[in-house]
């Protein structure tokens, strides 16, 4: 059976996950001080846990590339990101901030979840509330009205709500981009070559911010299918593109 990543021991829930939960660990503030001093050990954990999926690695891999950059620009201080760069580096700050604050929330829903009733029969609350008391806790305090039912607070909350000035901008509506799953990639690069019998790993995968996930899904479709013998691939210099050929066919090259 193929190991999953969901599971509550050692191994986290998502990138997101981990990486919150080392920068905890040295009681340090989300920022990218904290962020570049955790990059070293978030690539560490990455390494000795190769039982990922591969359609999950690219995500942990994702935020590992944004890692690197915190941390390069931390020991080069001369080092200037592009626009484009410093993007990703407060989208994964502000990223963090909302999954702490909604990981935190989340924990108190699920330790109240199912502990009282929300709304139980007056009689019932009312023996419930005098077990509870102790003698330094039988001060009078306020109980609702046997009139303020379900309906008169749904019906006042009504009126509160039409009564609410409107808004003077629309709530902006969230996007879901659908990410590529490994397997589509894998298939979407063998047909190409099989096609076209040679192309570059740039023009493949394409180099726009929004296709960052796709870029790294891609090649680790590219290195999947060299591992299977269907590939080669060749690259001059580093951080040069990479030539991408059919094994099964050899293109003839005239000098």
């Amino acid at each position: 059976m193929q190991p999953t990543i969901h599971v509550k021991t050692e191994v986290f829930e998502g990138p997101l996950d981990l990486l919150l939960n080392l920068i905890e660990k040295r009681k340090l503030l989300i920022n990218e001080i904290s962020l570049a001093q955790v990059a070293d050990e978030y690539v560490d954990y990455l390494k000795r846990h190769p039982e990922f999926p591969l359609g999950e690695t690219a995500h942990f891999l994702l935020v590992a590339s944004t890692l690197v950059l915190i941390k390069s620009k931390s020991l080069l201080p001369q080092l200037e990101l592009s626009s484009e760069e410093q993007e990703s580096v407060d989208e994964l700050e502000e990223r963090l901030r909302l999954y702490q604050i909604f990981r935190d929330a989340g924990k108190g829903v699920q330790a109240r979840f199912g502990t009282f009733y929300l709304f139980e029969p007056l009689e019932q609350q009312g023996r419930r509330r005098r077990a509870e008391l102790t003698e330094e806790d039988k001060d009078p305090r306020f109980h609702p009205d046997q009139r303020c039912t379900r309906e008169e607070l749904r019906a006042a909350l009504g009126r509160v709500i039409e009564a609410l000035p409107p808004s003077e901008a629309p709530t902006p509506k969230a996007v879901v981009a659908k990410v590529v799953s490994l397997e589509e990639m894998i298939d979407r690069l063998s047909e190409r070559v099989t096609r076209s019998l040679r192309t570059s790993f740039r023009e493949f995968s394409g180099h726009g911010r929004e296709e960052k996930v796709n870029v790294v899904v891609s090649f680790l479709a590219m290195l999947e299918l060299v591992k299977q013998g269907m590939l080669r691939v060749e690259q001059g210099r580093h951080f040069d593109d990479i030539l991408i050929e059919s094994n099964e066919v050899t293109m003839p090259h005239y000098g």
